[in-house]
């Protein structure tokens, strides 16, 4: 059966705050463990109120600690806004405290606008330098063996905690071929790569020590109800904070409206359909049915999730239904 597991976005709701959205995250964790998904990961974003988890390792920490047995990850860490030392005695301190449980995902967007990469104080690079591929090199070595008389992240040398490169277009999917690394492609919100991003991965894939073989992991959003009618309700949040979010009015997440999409314009419309196509939203039947037909056409090696509902206890229960379709794959 294919492993598959948990992106958490940490969403605030509307009439809720960051700290009722960090309880949640915990909460669903302990639960994704009892039901058998391997990962939970969590996402940096900055300057977005519906997202509670910018301060990603500190949020990892929580969970990790909270729970005993799933491996808990950055989905992921968008590195050009760190220093990869800082990040590897992060990850390295994460490490120590609970082996053999935490993953490393990379991004290179900034996971924010303009004004958070200004305030996060990353020195500005010459017009056209691309220095992501160097760092999470340079991240690689101070997570490796230390070598003597070179500088060292402690704790962090020594861990190997397993990097992704994550990615929503082919430059993700030819740097982790080109490195031997695992690769998570964003098809729960950028779609339109996704094809070409798995070929060009797998073609140019570049054997590694760890990773003699390429690793694929795919995402699509899940909102799994009794029936296809409720779950269509239900994702109604999702459609409003896709929308807000694209028309650059980013808030909190809203409670589902009923026959929201009907509203929209053709174009908005449109803009959905093309975000939600890797997106499972229906009773048992519906979501099983669409989760195997992905599946088989895109053969990945791992499957995760992502669940934006309102409700936490509808939440929930979207995740537990989404594992009893995972078993009858």
């Amino acid at each position: 059966m294919i492993p598959v597991s948990v992106l958490d976005l940490c969403p605030v709701i509307e009439g809720g705050d960051a700290r009722q959205a960090l309880l949640n995250a915990r909460d669903l964790a302990q639960l994704a463990e009892r039901l058998g998904f391997k990962r939970y990961w969590l996402a940096e974003h900055h300057n977005i109120p519906g997202v509670a988890s910018a301060a990603t390792s500190v949020v990892i920490g929580y969970v990790a600690e909270g729970t005993k047995t799933i491996r808990v990850g950055a989905g992921g860490i968008m590195l050009p806004n760190h220093a990869p030392l800082l990040i590897a005695e992060q990850f390295g301190t994460l490490a120590s405290l609970y082996p053999d449980r935490i993953d490393l995902g990379l991004g290179r967007a900034p996971g924010g606008d303009m004004a958070s990469i200004r305030a996060l104080r990353r020195p500005m690079r010459e017009q056209g330098e691309d220095r992501f591929p160097h760092d999470v090199v340079e991240l690689q070595a101070f997570l490796g063996e230390p070598e003597e008389g070179y500088l060292q992240a402690v704790p962090g040398a020594g861990t190997h905690v397993p990097i992704w490169i994550l990615g929503s277009s082919l430059y993700g999917a030819q740097l982790a071929a080109h490195l031997g690394l695992p690769y998570a492609f964003a098809s729960h919100f950028a779609p339109a790569a996704l094809v070409q991003a798995i070929e060009l991965y797998r073609a140019n894939y570049q054997p590694s020590e760890k990773w003699p073989r390429p690793h694929l992991m795919l995402a699509a959003n899940v909102v799994a109800a009794e029936s296809d009618e409720q779950a269509e309700l239900i994702a109604t949040s999702l459609y409003q904070a896709f929308v807000n979010l694209r028309t650059g009015r980013p808030g909190k997440l809203p409670p589902p409206k009923e026959g929201y999409f009907e509203t929209l314009a053709p174009q908005a419309q449109g803009m959905l359909r093309e975000i939600l196509s890797c997106s499972f939203i229906g009773g048992p039947e519906k979501v099983t049915r669409e989760m195997k037909a992905f599946i088989d056409r895109h053969q990945p090696d791992e499957l995760m999730i992502s669940g934006q509902i309102y409700d936490h206890q509808t939440r929930r229960r979207s995740f537990e239904i989404a594992a009893d379709c995972v078993s009858r794959l």
